[in-house]
């Protein structure tokens, strides 16, 4: 008998075991958005979120995306796929943005610029502009791992997005665009001699192209090379109105032939451009872009590309003028291959030590903002003071937020308010973040615990939040939501003392984008300036549905 309990034992413990493998290699499927249709067929987009001036590699059968992150920390995401359609976000190149002093507080549309993701020499590099300082570099052997430190490759006010080629004597260079709001000239190209480790520029550059006649604001420039051709892929037009063109030349400096291969054209795809060109093993050309959607950010398209006379051709040319436009739906580019449909993780449980890889800060982060320990499973935020001079939440570095995952979802949260010494002036809950934003909080005040909704219009021109509803809470736990409604991006607040029963509270408020990114939205546990120290929030769970 027993050894009869002692086998049964042994299979249960290994049945369990092998259930909690399988469970934490399950791949990540959010009920809010899916590109992969299952039936071999996606639609776009391929990401609904915000993955900004997105850059993709193929490596063997391994697909890896970088986007911009400008100054949120971490930075320089990683995704990775291996069917182009399902992608996974597993890492990021950039813990802290440099110089780390300067970006200890929140630099809203600075940082990273347009990265250009390449592999070369069985390193995978990054190249992004910081329009401030210059052209950085980042390079690692294992894109799951950690990258080497940041190297400054040019120093320069204005240089935003690089793009390396090394070519096939073994000569390196690097082509970027300008910044007009830093540099005072824009429209321009520019194409620079490195050395062959990719670390430094050689020289001043050439300009190789002038876009100010028939193609303002030409920036986003990727290099490549085919059949003897260069080729500098470019959008222009600007962001949201803008189209995909493409320079070729027999020379690296020139003279380029130029030609628009995708535009909107009949269809709802504003501005798709800026991506990149990427083939299979099987020899068949894609290329990402991104659509820009206010509130939602800049969504990544994909796009079936093809070669004709040695130009691409993207798209569908839907009305017969010879450029391509967006297509809605198509066939998946790797066929046959059983890859799971996975999308990058939202809602988090915060049962480990370390926060999910969707989470960024606003600045590079603190570790005293924050708390996880092992066992506790959740998340503690403390009460961090806001500067005297603010007067709303915008230069806050210590807001923890996430992209915007769909057109239309909802976030949940519970908290609990510890305030410490009974003293007034603490706070915590949910936001949605933008140049306006709307929170709703839990606060500690003369001994009472109060849900309150508050808002700050023109937040980025620090215009101060405005308490527009409150209502008593008969303890410190308290669950909040907030459903988000497309296209507009339309915000519903709603709490809850018990967790089944919602209540509303206050009218919609409409999402708006950050500087250079969509909203975002998340958690966050401040002080008054003048309250006493001390008080924290913990957050038991975020998940959105």
């Amino acid at each position: 008998m027993i050894r009869i309990r002692f086998y049964t034992f042994l299979v249960v413990s290994v049945l369990c075991g092998l259930l909690s493998i399988v469970k934490a290699q399950n791949p990540y499927q959010s009920i809010v958005w899916q590109s992969d249709q299952g039936d071999g067929t996606y639609k776009n987009p391929v990401l609904y979120a915000d993955y900004s001036d997105p850059d993709v590699i193929r490596v063997g059968e391994d697909y890896y995306m970088t986007a911009s992150s400008f100054n949120c920390a971490p930075g320089l995401p990683i995704l990775h796929s291996k069917d182009m359609v399902n992608w996974q976000l597993v890492n990021h190149a950039l813990p802290f943005q440099v110089p780390n002093e300067h970006f200890s507080v929140p630099q809203h549309g600075n940082g990273v610029w347009a990265p250009s993701i390449r592999y070369h020499n069985e390193h995978y590099y990054i190249y992004w502009g910081d329009p401030d300082f210059g052209i950085y570099m980042v390079k690692t052997k294992d894109p799951f791992g950690s990258w080497d430190p940041p190297v400054l490759v040019m120093e320069a006010k204005g240089a935003i997005d690089p793009s390396p080629l090394w070519d096939d004597d073994g000569k390196a260079y690097l082509v970027h665009a300008w910044a007009g709001s830093r540099a005072g000239v824009k429209s321009l190209l520019t194409v620079h001699r490195m050395n062959a480790e990719g670390t430094k520029v050689l020289d001043a550059g050439k300009h190789v192209f002038d876009g100010h006649d028939e193609h303002p604001t030409v920036e986003g420039s990727k290099f490549y090379k085919r059949n003897g051709y260069y080729y500098i892929f470019a959008p222009a037009g600007g962001v949201a109105t803008g189209w995909q063109l493409i320079l070729r030349s027999k020379d690296i400096y020139g003279p380029y032939q130029e030609k628009i291969v995708l535009e909107q054209g009949s269809t709802t795809v504003n501005g798709p451009h800026q991506g990149a060109w990427v083939d299979t093993p099987e020899g068949t050309s894609w290329f990402y872009h991104f659509q820009d959607l206010d509130p939602y950010g800049r969504l990544v398209h994909l796009q079936p590309m093809q070669w004709k006379d040695n130009w691409p051709v993207m798209g569908e040319d839907y009305d017969g003028n010879g450029v391509g436009e967006p297509v809605r739906q198509y066939k998946k580019p790797i066929s046959g291959a059983d890859y799971p449909i996975q999308q990058p993780v939202e809602s988090d449980e915060f049962n480990s030590d370390e926060l999910g890889l969707q989470w960024q800060w606003q600045a590079n982060p603190n570790v005293l903002w924050s708390a996880q320990i092992r066992g506790t499973e959740h998340l503690r935020l403390f009460s961090i003071k806001t500067d005297p001079k603010d007067k709303n939440l915008w230069t806050a570095p210590n807001l923890l937020l996430q992209k915007f995952p769909a057109p239309e979802f909802s976030a949940t949260t519970k908290v609990r308010l510890y305030p410490e010494e009974a003293t007034s002036g603490k706070r915590a809950g949910l936001i949605i973040m933008g140049m306006d934003y709307a929170a709703l909080s839990i606060v500690y005040d003369n001994q009472k615990y109060y849900v309150q909704r508050s808002e700050s219009i023109n937040a980025i021109d620090q215009q101060q939040e405005v308490v527009l509803d409150k209502a008593l809470l008969t303890s410190n736990q308290v669950y909040f939501r907030v459903e988000v409604v497309g296209p507009k991006g339309q915000c519903q607040f709603s709490y809850s003392e018990n967790g089944k029963k919602f209540k509303n509270i206050g009218k919609p408020f409409y999402a708006q984008p950050g500087k250079w990114i969509g909203a975002k939205v998340g958690l966050f546990c401040v002080s008054t300036p003048e309250a006493k120290r001390g008080g924290y929030a913990d957050f038991d769970w975020f998940r959105v549905d």
